[in-house]
C-alpha cells in the first residue's frame, strides 16, 4: 500500500467515529514522521476549514445562557494572561537567543491561539517561510504533547469539568486542541473550553493591529468570523426549536470535523519541520508553555481564578 492509499485510510478512519481526538492526532503524526505528505497545502487549506466549521457545528450543542457565562467571566483572565504571556515569552526568547520575529510569533501563538494566531500576525511582520515554519513547528508540536497529557495531569489531579475546561482554555495553545482534550474530559469542560478559547482567539486582531501599526504594516488583517457564527448557532441552539432535533446531529458532526481537523494537523508534522524547528526555539516555546500551564493550574486549583 502506497503513502496516498494509507494517507485515505487514515482519513476515512478519522470520520468514521471509530478513533477519539487524541488517536487521530497521533495517527497523523505516525503518519507524518513515516511517509511524504501526497496533499500538503490542501490537508493544510481543508483542516483551517474544518476546524472553523467544527466549531461552528459544536455551538449547536452548547447553551447560550453557559456560553455568555463563561465568556463574560473569562475574559480577565483572558486578558492578563495574553499580556504577561506576551511579555514572558519575548523575555524567554531573547534570553535563549531566538531572532526576534519567530520569538515573538512563538509568543503570540502560545498567549493566544496557536497556528491561527501566527498566521494572522506573520505576513504583518512579513515573517520569512522559514520563520513561520519554525513557529508553527514549534507550537504544533507541543499542541501534540498537550493533547494527551492534559487530561491525564486533569484526571490525576481530580479537577472538575469547570476548572479543567478553564485551564485548557488559557494553556493549550491551539483551539482544535482545546476542543479535543475538553472534549475527552466531559460535556461541561467542552463548553467552557471552546468559549474562553474563543474569546482568547477575538485578541488576534487587537494584537495584530497593533503589531501593523508598531511596524507600519498595510498588510490587510483577516478577523476570525467563524467565532461570530459559534455565537449564532448557540443562539439558534437555545432558542429556536426548529434545530431542537438537529441540535445533537449537528454537534456530533462538529466532533467528527474536529477529529478529522486533528489527524490533518497530525500529517503535517514531518521530520524535517522537527529539523526546521531547532533547539532554542523549541526551548523557548516548552518554557513559555511550562511556565503558562503551571502558573494557570496553581491559581485554578487554589480558586484564585474560577469559573
Amino acid at each position: 500500500m502506497n503513502a496516498k492509499n494509507i494517507f485515505f485510510v487514515g482519513l476515512v478512519v478519522a470520520a468514521s467515529g471509530l478513533i477519539s481526538t487524541p488517536w487521530a492526532l497521533l495517527a497523523g503524526l505516525v503518519y507524518g514522521l513515516s511517509f511524504p505528505h501526497p496533499y500538503p497545502l490542501d490537508a493544510k487549506k481543508l483542516s483551517a476549514f474544518l476546524l472553523q466549521a467544527s466549531i461552528v457545528g459544536l455551538g449547536f450543542g452548547m447553551n447560550l445562557h453557559e456560553v455568555v457565562r463563561a465568556g463574560r467571566t473569562g475574559f480577565l483572565y483572558t486578558a492578563l494572561s495574553i499580556s504577561l504571556a506576551m511579555l514572558l515569552g519575548l523575555g524567554i526568547g531573547r534570553l535563549f537567543k531566538v531572532p526576534h520575529t519567530s520569538s515573538l510569533l512563538i509568543s503570540v501563538g502560545t498567549a493566544i491561539c496557536g497556528g491561527s494566531a501566527i498566521a494572522a500576525v506573520g505576513p504583518v511582520l512579513n515573517a520569512g517561510e522559514e520563520e513561520m515554519a519554525v513557529s508553527l513547528g514549534t507550537v504544533f508540536v507541543l499542541n501534540s504533547v498537550a493533547l494527551f497529557l492534559f487530561p491525564v495531569i486533569g484526571y490525576v489531579l481530580h479537577l472538575t469539568q469547570r476548572q479543567f475546561g478553564l485551564w485548557s482554555a488559557l494553556a493549550i495553545h491551539d483551539t482544535s486542541s482545546v476542543v479535543g482534550a475538553t472534549a475527552k474530559y466531559g460535556p461541561v469542560a467542552l463548553m467552557i473550553g471552546t468559549t474562553i478559547k474563543l474569546a482568547r482567539a477575538l485578541w488576534i486582531v487587537p494584537v495584530a493591529i497593533t503589531v501593523a501599526i508598531l511596524k507600519r504594516s498595510k498588510t490587510r488583517i483577516k478577523w476570525p468570523w467563524f467565532i461570530l457564527l459559534f455565537c449564532l448557532a448557540a443562539v439558534a441552539g437555545t432558542y429556536l426549536p426548529l434545530f431542537g432535533p438537529l441540535d445533537p446531529r449537528l454537534s456530533t458532526l462538529g466532533k467528527t470535523g474536529l477529529t478529522v481537523t486533528l489527524y490533518l494537523i497530525g500529517t503535517g508534522i514531518s521530520k524535517s519541520t522537527l529539523k526546521q524547528v531547532g533547539p532554542r526555539p523549541l526551548l523557548q516555546g516548552i518554557l513559555l508553555w511550562a511556565i503558562v500551564a503551571i502558573a494557570s493550574l496553581t491559581l485554578i486549583r487554589f480558586g484564585f481564578i474560577s469559573i
